[in-house]
């Protein structure tokens, strides 16, 4: 039978989501608690490859097991043998043609900055801080009308970073919203899917729009442009957490004739 589980973890003392010899990873210690749960050497196919330091809500993985254990009782049976940064939150019964990758209608990510003078410590693993010294804070109101230019469809060769293995760097963007509540900076956006560090490409050239140092009249152009170089920097690895995946509407149904 094959099973699918909901992961939230604060990935900053992991390599990333992949398993890698020598290092820990998210997907390496979910595999050992469920070995040593089913008592048999168990593997999990994840949804998205977070990279290092990027945190999760709502990653999806697979795998395939036989047991009594039901669905629903996997977070508790899995959470007292992971680290405190790693939780299940969800288990659920998916059909044996299930791909957490194939089946991706759209995926959501959230962009955390603290727009500050100074950094707040206690944030220091889930925002970014891009001030320094006596620089201004952000701009929120032209971050917000720069935000309006990525949605739609279009060729991210810009916002994508090399080491990527990606056959199109055609993406949609269904929403992008940029708000700040009490010093944060949110950029939350949902597409299609995404290319290797886009997400934080397209937060670091906003992060250069709020600056001034990039107007946002000049993003049709650059991303028509295709050159990595006329885009913002990538920005760090902290400030991003994998918020939601969601899967097609066939997936869906099936579910509903369990």
């Amino acid at each position: 039978m094959k099973y699918l589980i909901k992961i939230a973890y604060d990935g900053t003392n992991y390599c990333g989501w992949q398993k890698n010899e020598g290092v820990e990873s998210i997907q390496g210690k979910v595999e050992e608690a469920l070995s040593k749960l089913l008592k048999k050497n168990t593997q999990i196919r994840g949804a998205s490859r977070t990279d290092a330091g990027v945190h999760a809500k709502g990653q999806i993985a697979v795998f395939e097991a036989e047991t009594s254990i039901p669905a629903d009782r996997f977070p508790y049976a899995l959470n007292p043998l992971l680290p405190d940064d790693i939780r299940i939150v969800g288990g659920e019964r998916v059909d044996d043609e299930f791909h957490p990758q194939k089946r991706v209608e759209k995926k959501t990510y959230e962009y955390l900055i603290y727009n500050s003078e100074f950094p707040d410590p206690r944030m220091r693993n889930f925002t970014s801080f891009e001030r320094k010294g006596e620089r201004k804070k952000l701009d929120i109101k032209k971050m917000e009308k720069a935000a309006e230019k990525f949605i739609g469809t279009h060729d991210f060769k810009a916002f994508c970073a090399s080491g990527g293995n990606t056959k199109t760097t055609i993406r949609t963007i269904y929403d992008l919203t940029v708000c700040e509540n009490n010093n944060i900076i949110s950029i939350r956006v949902t597409g299609s899917g995404f290319l290797y560090n886009m997400v934080r490409i397209i937060a670091g050239t906003l992060i250069a729009v709020g600056e001034g140092r990039i107007k946002s009249d000049e993003l049709e152009e650059i991303i028509r442009s295709k050159q990595r170089e006329r885009a913002g920097k990538t920005a760090d690895a902290c400030g991003l957490t994998l918020l939601e995946i969601y899967y097609r509407n066939e997936y869906l149904k099936e579910k509903e004739n369990e």
